[in-house]
């Protein structure tokens, strides 16, 4: 089987960024960012998909983080598409849901491999209070990054928070560990699925 790997590079005047990524990996990451909390998400979300994952990213972190995180963001779905190719025997569906712990959060995410853009911006079965994580990292840079992921992949997200306590940390880590077990099913080779998974033949 071809290798299914990508490089990526994005340089603007406001960041830097250069992304390795192996779908077919075995859960291997180098990451760094410069948001500690990012970097501790993106590693997991290495390790749960089983991608083999390298970041190195600068940008302007005094102004604050969003330019970072929505480009490293961007690059993530641009080295999926590259990676991806002709998209040729994949099962193109994934959908898991991730519990984390005494908090009672429970997040679902839904995978299709589409050539569509869609995200639901992460919708909640039940009220909560969005906080920020230690260090500033929030529920709202998560929906960016994956909005970016999402545009430029380009697949269809649903990411439901089905219960959610109090803890924001672990909140955000179940979206991350949901999404890398979803992704790494949908991009899973089918030995059975001949070609595109699709009736209109591309995707």
């Amino acid at each position: 089987m071809k290798k299914r790997k990508a490089k990526v590079a994005r340089k603007t005047s406001e960041t830097n960024v250069m992304l390795e990524l192996n779908i077919d990996g075995k859960g291997a990451s180098s990451v760094k960012t410069g948001i500690a909390f990012l970097d501790h998400m993106l590693a997991l979300f290495a390790k749960h998909g089983l991608f083999d994952l390298k970041i190195k990213a600068k940008g302007d972190l005094d102004v604050d983080f969003h330019h970072t995180n929505e480009d490293i963001g961007i690059c993530m779905g641009e080295a999926f598409r590259k990676a991806l190719g002709d998209k040729k025997g994949i099962r193109r569906f994934g959908e898991k849901t991730i519990p984390m712990d005494e908090t009672l959060v429970n997040v679902r995410v839904a995978v299709d491999v589409s050539g569509r853009p869609f995200f639901n911006n992460i919708k909640s079965e039940k009220p909560y209070e969005e906080k920020d994580v230690q260090g500033g990292y929030n529920l709202e840079y998560t929906r960016q990054f994956f909005h970016a992921l999402i545009n430029n992949f380009p697949i269809t997200m649903h990411i439901s928070v089905l219960e959610a306590g109090s803890d924001a940390h672990h909140l955000i880590e179940a979206i991350f560990k949901a999404a890398a077990k979803a992704l790494d099913e949908a991009t899973q080779i089918d030995p059975r699925v001949k070609g595109i998974p699709s009736t209109k033949g591309r995707l």
